[in-house]
């Protein structure tokens, strides 16, 4: 599973709630204490959430689904197979709760899609993709049919508008599938719908911040969009889950200063749950930052305090980067790729791309210019572009021997203009990358030519965008394939 998929799928599940009014039947009740049950869990405050709990009465199906919500943010936070393996059970004793509740009422559907979609995300993390997408289904199927029967019913929309943004980024060559099952939708409805939710006073905050993940992991995000981010976290300095959720839009947006800022800023007490992966976080910044004893601190943090097995290789791999970058001699830094092989799991891209990388390091190691080109991908990754281009600056398309080191260095000098806001310097750097990199299919070509197609998008040359997109499309093989195939059939959708 792509690492930013997995990302999404962390702050997706927190989010995934429902507009806390009084349903008119007592089966389903949004009591004064479920209203700050909720408010708490909001924050990843899951101690006072549970307290407040206790005292709510167990067959409120509201009650069933706030338990089921606290349940969702251990797992997503803790990545902890054991814990997932010791309440998995809950899953189908909430549901068969929820069945037995009043027909009548619009939050029964709601509130059981809700349910089925927090074990979805959590499976996902935990590798059960085939169960998880049995829950997406039904939870789609309740959604649906709720909309059919309570239209004006606007908790429903949140979740139906996110799935119809999930369908709509479906890759083409499984868009058959969706349609086989049922499932239909498109980006543009989707985003139409969490707009309507957004209109709702006490439900708007869950359905903006849905809309900001689809325009960071999704579509494109703007300088607006990380401006209202901003205003949200300075809105609610006591909610550590939204610094998280801005540190990590931030970080995959290439904002690595600001990304540090929000995790600097954050919440912290024995109140909130513990978040492993902000270590994770803030060593990949200080990696990009060039601070490689720093990066190795917070690497190591995560790696004592997580138990789960998403991101070890990648952990380890960045171990070994900022050994390998300091020029430190190579028995120091080879063992970290030796443990990149036997830890983990390869489910999230991230970890993909270390195993690869390890495999290929282990058994023939890399050409010199290897190490200036990660130096400039970090830096270019993190938004630090001065840096990113004194690094290459020195160097030239011909002082590399091989293809794929000519097509990656022509890459990077294409995202570092691209990243500077100067386009047209950025175009003919990564027209050469796609040129370099078709006919092997490397993944810097594919890559190339969805920048290509924001860069003419943003141009309103939407023939050339077109263009583009479809290319990134058309390359087969390469090991970011999920991510940009989503990005560019969104970006195919919004023209």
């Amino acid at each position: 599973m792509p690492t930013f998929i997995c990302r999404f799928t962390v702050v997706a599940a927190f989010f995934l709630l429902l507009n806390p009014f009084v349903a008119r039947a007592q089966d389903f009740v949004w009591t004064p204490g479920l209203q700050r049950a909720y408010s708490e869990l909001q924050k990843l405050a899951v101690q006072p959430a549970q307290h407040i709990l206790a005292a709510e009465s167990a067959q409120n199906g509201v009650r069933i689904f706030v338990d089921d919500y606290a349940d969702m943010l251990l797992l997503v936070t803790s990545d902890d197979d054991r814990l997932f393996a010791s309440i998995s059970d809950r899953e189908e004793e909430r549901l068969d709760a929820l069945k037995k509740l009043d027909d009548a009422s619009p939050w029964k559907r709601v509130l059981l899609a809700e349910v089925r979609l927090h074990w979805a995300f959590a499976k996902l993390k935990f590798g059960k993709e085939m169960s998880a997408s049995w829950d997406v289904i039904r939870a789609y199927k309740l959604l649906a049919e709720n909309q059919k029967r309570f239209p004006a019913f606007v908790p429903t929309y949140k979740s139906l508008g996110t799935l119809h943004v999930m369908i709509g980024s479906v890759p083409d060559s499984y868009s058959w599938v969706a349609s086989l099952l049922g499932l239909h939708g498109n980006i543009q409805q989707g985003q139409q719908e969490l707009q309507r939710a957004r209109q709702d006073p006490i439900f708007g905050l869950e359905a903006r911040l849905i809309d900001l993940m689809v325009r960071a992991y999704v579509l494109t995000f703007s300088d607006a969009d990380g401006q209202s981010v901003q205003q949200l976290v300075s809105a609610h300095p006591d909610n550590l889950l939204l610094h998280f959720f801005g540190a990590t839009i931030e970080q995959k947006n290439g904002h690595g200063e600001q990304a540090l800022t929000y995790l600097s800023t954050r919440p912290s007490g024995k109140n909130y749950l513990p978040l492993p992966v902000v270590e994770n976080i803030l060593g990949d910044i200080y990696l990009q930052k060039g601070e490689y004893n720093t990066a190795t601190t917070h690497f190591q943090q995560f790696l004592a305090t997580y138990k789960g097995r998403n991101f070890l290789k990648d952990s380890y791999y960045k171990l070994f980067l900022c050994r390998w970058l300091a020029n430190k001699p190579d028995p120091d830094s080879r063992p970290f790729l030796q443990n990149v092989i036997t830890v983990g799991r390869t489910t999230v891209e991230s970890d993909k791309a270390a195993q690869k990388f390890a495999e290929s390091y282990l058994a023939k190691g890399v050409s010199a210019n290897q190490k200036v080109l990660m130096r400039a991908r970090l830096a270019s990754d993190g938004g630090f572009t001065d840096s990113a281009l004194a690094y290459l600056r020195p160097y030239s398309e011909a002082k590399f021997s091989t293809i794929t080191e000519k097509a990656e260095y022509t890459y990077r000098m294409g995202r570092i203009f691209q990243r500077r806001h100067e386009p047209d310097a950025a175009i003919p750097w990564l027209t050469r990358a796609l040129a370099l990199s078709e006919p092997d299919q490397l993944s810097f070509g594919a890559t190339a030519a969805l920048q290509l197609g924001y860069i003419y998008q943003q141009k309103n040359d939407r023939t050339r965008a077109r263009s583009f997109f479809q290319k990134a499309l058309s390359f087969k093989r390469h090991e970011y394939k999920n991510s940009v195939d989503n990005k560019a059939r969104a970006g195919l959708s919004g023209l």
